[in-house]
């Protein structure tokens, strides 16, 4: 089992199902003193209850004002952050005859603007770290999709490859600061979110199999945790194919039900 070494102040969104449960399990297991936020109040107090090193922070990262609020908060009870796991998301997929745009805000709101707005109230309480001598580390959950276009995913994927190319491009302006910055990209995870999907899902991993993973690539502070390999490099290699070639392989997942014509 994978650890964080030493004992961190950790703020971990999205902890209240699938791998940010995972997670906020295996942290507080190893002793790490960290907050939580998740929408749902009455299961993030459940996660917590008897748990000393547990801090519930209910909370929508859509609502910039609540995030702000979430944030001066655990920095008058934590001081400072070591980490920073954003991990907070949402899925819904997309039928390109009707193109929906309110689904695609809803997903973006979640996704790359809810992580934004974290990653804001995040830095100055990171930012106490490095006064203090220690080196910060953020974190936050994108997608193995944001390596590959996939029928279906113009919304979840747009927002996850622009939260991949917003962190990274962040990395290099933090680096003289010394806050690292660890993406996560994984392929399909057994999670309530996934259960939904209505298509094979390929080297399916636990929530549980996700947690150690992320653990043992933050301990190792990996610039991209990816998982599983086999299908995560799978993916990053047919991400780098001629254009033409993408084309014709994608066009071959794309579904077209009889009874939809």
């Amino acid at each position: 089992m994978a650890a964080l070494s030493g004992k961190r102040r950790i703020w971990l969104t999205g902890a209240t199902s699938g791998i940010g449960r995972a997670l906020a399990v295996e942290l507080l297991d190893q002793g790490h003193l960290v907050a939580l936020s998740g929408r749902n109040e009455s299961t993030l107090e459940a996660l917590c209850k008897g748990r000393e090193n547990a801090l519930p922070v209910p909370l929508d990262v859509t609502d910039s004002d609540a995030v702000a609020i979430a944030g001066h908060h655990i920095g008058d009870l934590f001081g400072h952050l070591d980490v920073a796991i954003l991990n907070a998301g949402s899925c819904e997929y997309l039928d390109a005859r009707q193109l929906d745009t309110a689904l695609v805000e809803r997903v973006f709101a979640t996704n790359f603007f809810g992580t934004i707005y974290c990653v804001r109230a995040a830095l100055p309480l990171l930012r106490r770290a490095c006064e203090l001598g220690s080196r910060p580390l953020l974190a936050a959950t994108s997608s193995a999709s944001a390596y590959l276009a996939l029928p279906r995913a113009e919304a979840y994927g747009a927002s996850k490859a622009a939260l991949s190319y917003f962190l990274e491009s962040l990395r290099l302006d933090l680096a003289s600061e010394a806050i690292d910055i660890s993406l996560i990209h994984p392929g399909f995870v057994a999670t309530p979110l996934t259960e939904r999907n209505d298509f094979p899902m390929p080297l399916r991993v636990s929530a549980e199999a996700a947690a150690n993973a992320i653990v043992a690539g933050l301990e190792k502070r990996r610039l991209d945790i990816h998982f599983p390999r086999r299908f995560t490099f799978t993916l990053r290699l047919l991400g780098l194919l001629p254009p033409a070639m993408r084309l014709v392989l994608g066009k071959r997942l794309v579904r077209h039900p009889a009874s939809e014509y």
